[in-house]
C-alpha cells in the first residue's frame, strides 16, 4: 500500500509541473495569441469609433475648422484610414 501511495504522490507532483511546462512551451512557440486577439478586437472597436467621430466632425457644416474640405474628401480619408486600421488589426491578430 505504501508503494501505491508513493506512486500516486509522485504522479501528482509530476502532473502539477507539466501544465506549467506546456504553457511555457506554447507561449514560446505560438505567442500569446488569445490575448493579442482580445486586444486587437477591443482596440479596433475603439479606433473605429474615433474614426467615425472624426468623419462626423469633418462633414458637419457648422464646424468652422473643416470649411475647405469637401464631404467626398472626408469620406475618402475615412475609407482609407479604416482600410489601413483593419489591415493592421488583421495582421496583429495573426
Amino acid at each position: 500500500m505504501d508503494a501505491l501511495n508513493d506512486i500516486l504522490r509522485s504522479f501528482r507532483g509530476e502532473y502539477n509541473k507539466t501544465p506549467v511546462k506546456i504553457q511555457v512551451a506554447h507561449l514560446l512557440l505560438v505567442g500569446s495569441f488569445p490575448f493579442n486577439s482580445f486586444l486587437a478586437g477591443f482596440l479596433s472597436c475603439v479606433a473605429f469609433c474615433v474614426l467615425t467621430v472624426c468623419l462626423r466632425m469633418q462633414i458637419d457644416p457648422s464646424n468652422a475648422d473643416f470649411k475647405g474640405m469637401s464631404p467626398e474628401r472626408a469620406f475618402a480619408d475615412y475609407v482609407l484610414c479604416n482600410g489601413l486600421l483593419h489591415l493592421v488589426i488583421w495582421n496583429f491578430m495573426g
